[in-house]
């Protein structure tokens, strides 16, 4: 069986307003979560690291394959309706989150869709939380998404994917999938998560 619900994914409702989104809990099976879990990268410092620069276990490693899966990728073509079969995919990864993180932003427009799959236990922060936003406004909420394990929450990058979470610090995994405009978007983003996890290894980790 796949650890992904992609039957879950199909049958979801897209909204439209202001831009198209997704929001799906238990889109990661629940039966394999304590396993990917136990198999999630070490990463005791905030920031972004490419799947390069991590070890980790054989169930996680069975969530990436998934995740850059041709299935996955036809189901989210279909969903968005936007032909994906020759844009590139990045993935990378988040164990840690910062007081600075979050701030408001739009993604770059090499990004065309972004998947955030999150693999926390029950969230009790109100701080961590995801917010879809109307405006560059905190405050302008469309929807509050808690980073409870297994959700996942996807959306068309557009001019207006407003996005962003209130201050948290603290332990927070993320996994982000983005297809992308071309190689040359994923070469720049492997440039630069892969330089910031090698000057992040000369960082003190603290303690989260």
């Amino acid at each position: 069986m796949q650890i992904l619900d992609l039957m879950r994914f199909r049958e979801a409702s897209v909204t439209r307003d202001p831009f198209e989104f997704l929001v799906l809990p238990g889109f990661v099976r629940g039966e394999y979560l304590a396993q990917i879990g136990g198999d999630f990268p070490h990463i005791d410092r905030g920031g972004s690291f490419p799947l390069t620069s991590l070890c980790y276990g054989a169930m996680f490693s069975r969530l990436v394959d998934e995740l850059l899966g041709d299935d996955l990728r036809a189901a989210f073509a279909e969903k968005f309706a936007q032909d994906l079969s020759q844009r590139p995919a990045t993935l990378t990864v988040r164990g840690c989150c910062r007081l600075k993180d979050g701030k408001i932003h739009t993604d770059s427009r090499s990004k065309l869709i972004t998947a955030l799959v999150y693999l926390n236990d029950t969230w009790e922060s109100p701080g961590g939380r995801l917010r879809l936003l109307r405006s560059k406004d905190m405050n302008d909420v469309v929807t509050e998404v808690a980073p409870d394990s297994g959700t996942l929450v996807c959306f068309r990058n557009r001019e207006n994917a407003w996005h962003g979470h209130t201050s948290y610090e603290g332990v927070r995994r993320t996994m982000q999938l983005n297809w992308v405009t071309d190689d040359a978007a994923v070469r720049k983003t492997e440039r630069r998560h892969g330089r910031s996890a090698f000057w992040k290894r000369f960082v003190p980790s603290r303690t989260v």
